[in-house]
């Protein structure tokens, strides 16, 4: 294998390549348009541009709310058929194909191969570990998991990982050029099937799933249970730092002791219902019932609407939760001294 070249500087990458324009690889152009980048985009299918100026469109508005970096042009973006082509002159590739093993296996090879060679290559697969995935490149050494959750362009997370025969330096290039961009990222100590956040989310999707199965509870009743429920509390602390204060003073040491016991209860069911044609059309019908008259462009909005007042209400209160935090803590401290002294 040849000596690859030192990885591109992180402020000189000012023009990205995604492969795939679907929904999770048109989510990726449209923020990175919004960060100020240019982009060229691969796809093959001869309606690609339509659907991805459409896409962009639709995000544009959610992305300006949010604070669009200076020199931001939507109209920044060219669709090729040909990849060699759509990868010329790029600083950073973001590969999301369709979630097939082959699929991903062949296109990340031919990506690796016709990329510069000072480049790093980002997937958003949702589930395949890039080990696996990168088993026909040639050089796989700057093959990195970039696992974003949708919408790309509005949801901060990714997740990123490498493979057994990544370079650690890519994968630190991959965490850096993310959170340069503004996202979040959680950088994983190893790979994991479904990474972090798909695997508990697909947790309480399996739950939910068993309970319209059995008649324990209806789709609208499920969303709701979230919504005004344990979702108020993830924002800034999490399910784990929840629990923990489930146990008053004495925290998770006292939260695991006084209800470690349930967790032998039969309350989950974490292996999957079979989806049989009954299950699908409950939980369709379900969803039609809860959509009701709303279009799928009037819910789209409302999502987007409801995730920039969450993320600008978590931003300005969590200052004052730190400092909060912070103030309690010198009091205990001066407290403990008083009683010493």
């Amino acid at each position: 294998m040849a000596v690859r070249p030192p990885l591109r500087p992180l402020d000189s990458v000012d023009t990205a390549a995604c492969v795939g324009a679907g929904t999770i690889g048109g989510g990726w152009a449209a923020y990175f348009l919004s960060r100020g980048m240019r982009v060229r985009v691969w796809d093959p299918s001869p309606d690609a541009p339509e659907k991805l100026e459409r896409l962009i469109d639709a995000a544009w508005p959610a992305l300006t709310e949010l604070g669009l970096a200076p020199g931001a042009d939507r109209s920044a973006w060219s669709v090729h058929t040909d990849l060699a082509e759509a990868l010329e002159g790029v600083g950073f590739v973001q590969e999301s194909a369709p979630e097939v093993l082959e699929v991903k296996q062949r296109l990340l090879a031919d990506i690796a191969a016709a990329a510069p060679a000072d480049v790093v290559i980002g997937s958003s697969t949702s589930g395949y570990s890039m080990t696996e995935m990168a088993g026909l490149a040639a050089d796989p050494s700057h093959l990195v998991v970039g696992h974003p959750f949708n919408p790309s362009y509005l949801i901060p997370l990714v997740e990123v990982v490498g493979g057994a025969a990544t370079e650690p330096a890519a994968v630190a290039w991959a965490a850096a050029f993310y959170e340069r961009l503004g996202k979040s990222v959680i950088r994983m100590d190893a790979e994991v099937p479904g990474f972090i956040a798909n695997r508990l989310q697909e947790a309480l999707w399996r739950e939910a799933l068993h309970m319209v199965d059995n008649g324990e509870a209806t789709v609208e009743q499920i969303d709701r249970s979230i919504t005004d429920g344990p979702g108020l509390r993830w924002p800034l602390q999490g399910p784990m730092l929840t629990f923990h204060l489930a146990g008053g003073e004495g925290g998770m040491a006292h939260m695991l002791d006084h209800f470690g016991p349930s967790l032998l209860s039969p309350w989950t069911r974490l292996e999957a219902p079979e989806l049989t044609d009954r299950l699908r059309d409950a939980v369709i019908a379900g969803s039609d019932d809860e959509v009701g008259e709303r279009t799928f462009e009037q819910l789209v909005h409302a999502r987007d609407a409801s995730i920039i007042a969450v993320r600008k209400a978590v931003a300005s209160v969590r200052e004052a939760y730190e400092s909060a935090a912070a103030q309690a803590a010198r009091e205990i401290d001066g407290a403990a001294e008083r009683e010493e002294g």
